[in-house]
């Protein structure tokens, strides 16, 4: 009997292209190191992967925020204990450092579908523009999307 052959190494492809089938813990460093990066794409698993680590990051920093107020009965009204301001100030910190990149990978997502990213706009609609985003998010690849990749020169330099 042989032995089984350790599958082979695929590198992670480029920044300037989409991770395909990319591992949660990739997903999270490409959504950083493209900070505020509009053009190129991402894949469908950089994009759910942030939105599911996001998601739970915030839901725990709003179970700190509703976890520390307690009523009292005999005032009648909701005190608050200092932890929930400590889940306040680092949810607000949370939603500054994440806005402008979430609001970038969601461009990138689009991108990959052959959308444009204004189309993220419809998010402002109330319930049909939400539901025509996410049916837009949830897209697969389109090959038509490269137009939107940034090229690498020659000389080594990246072009959109």
């Amino acid at each position: 009997m042989t032995a089984p052959t350790p599958a082979l190494a695929v590198p992670d492809p480029p920044l300037f292209l989409p991770h395909y089938g990319a591992s949660p813990r990739v997903a999270v460093q490409r959504f950083f190191k493209k900070y505020a990066t509009t053009s190129g794409r991402a894949s469908r698993s950089e994009f759910w992967w942030w939105v599911l680590v996001s998601g739970i990051v915030c839901s725990l920093l709003n179970l700190l925020m509703t976890s520390g107020g307690r009523v009292y009965p005999s005032f009648g009204h909701l005190t608050a204990e200092p932890v929930v301001a400590i889940g306040y100030a680092l949810f607000l910190l949370w939603i500054v450092a994440t806005a402008i990149p979430s609001i970038a990978l969601g461009v990138r997502r689009l991108h990959d579908a052959n959308e444009s990213g204004w189309l993220l706009l419809t998010v402002a609609i109330p319930v049909v523009g939400q539901l025509v985003l996410l049916f837009l998010l949830i897209l697969g690849p389109n090959a038509e999307g490269r137009r939107y990749d940034e090229q690498p020169s020659d000389d080594g330099a990246i072009r959109s």
